[in-house]
């Protein structure tokens, strides 16, 4: 992986604090209407774990038509923003997996890191992952939190975390390192990459230009090529406010 190393600018020590999984399960509420289903409450997991090209052994996603599949497979946080986050908001403990996470790492945040990064975690017999996009908070973090507009808090602070694909499947556990061994886009940061989609929503060149990055994820692709074509945007309501986007 040594010839792979160009372009770099900063090379990240990121150490794996804890690996959370979990399941889609649904949580009732007084009345149909608030009764909802997901996989939020993950649990950790202590030893070897094995990720596959759509998962981690034992996690899933509620609805698929936005979560999971091979461009998200793995969500990733810092455990850098805890701090802020329990200063900002009246919550009186976040646990690891707080941001319903499949890693909770320290050693990088957004700016750190690039689409297109490849990490090699827990050496050669583990996983090979690539960063395929920021992640997008939806209404399913401010209703486990009970804070009606921490998604879009956690989207205009940027302190998004990040997704991966999995290139080559293997065993991770908690308390080994991510090496970076690749770095093709680095002009790219997930930081910059959220800028253009969440602030920079009328600057059409540059969504065209991400767009066209080859390792950003397809979901990302479309949204970006069609606000470049379109000149408009979409409403980021359903995505950040669910049942009550209407209200």
């Amino acid at each position: 992986m040594s010839a792979l190393l160009a372009h770099f600018q900063v090379s990240p020590v990121i150490n794996l604090l804890s690996i959370q999984v979990g399941l889609p399960k649904t949580i009732g509420g007084p009345d149909p209407v608030s009764e909802w289903t997901t996989s939020f409450f993950k649990e950790p997991v202590s030893g070897p774990i094995w990720v596959g090209t759509t998962n981690l052994a034992g996690d899933g996603q509620a609805d698929l038509r936005v979560h999971g599949g091979a461009d998200k497979a793995i969500n990733l946080y810092p455990f850098e923003h805890y701090a802020g986050w329990l200063h900002e908001v009246e919550i009186q403990d976040l646990p690891k997996g707080a941001f319903g996470e499949n890693l909770t790492t320290t050693g990088a945040v957004e700016a750190d890191v690039c689409i297109g990064d490849i990490f090699e975690i827990g050496g050669a017999t583990g996983a090979l992952v690539q960063i395929s996009q920021p992640r997008q908070p939806c209404w399913k973090l401010s209703r486990r939190w009970k804070i009606n507009d921490l998604a879009a808090r956690v989207e205009r602070t940027g302190r998004t975390g990040w997704y991966f694909r999995v290139l080559r499947e293997g065993n991770i556990e908690p308390g080994v390192q991510l090496q970076l061994v690749a770095r093709p886009h680095p002009e790219w940061t997930v930081s910059f990459a959220n800028e253009v989609m969440h602030q920079r929503k009328a600057d059409f060149e540059f969504a065209r230009c991400l767009a066209e990055c080859p390792a950003l994820s397809q979901s990302w692709k479309h949204s970006l090529s069609r606000r470049a074509l379109t000149k408009a945007n979409a409403d980021p309501s359903p995505r950040l406010r669910g049942p009550d986007a209407a209200s």
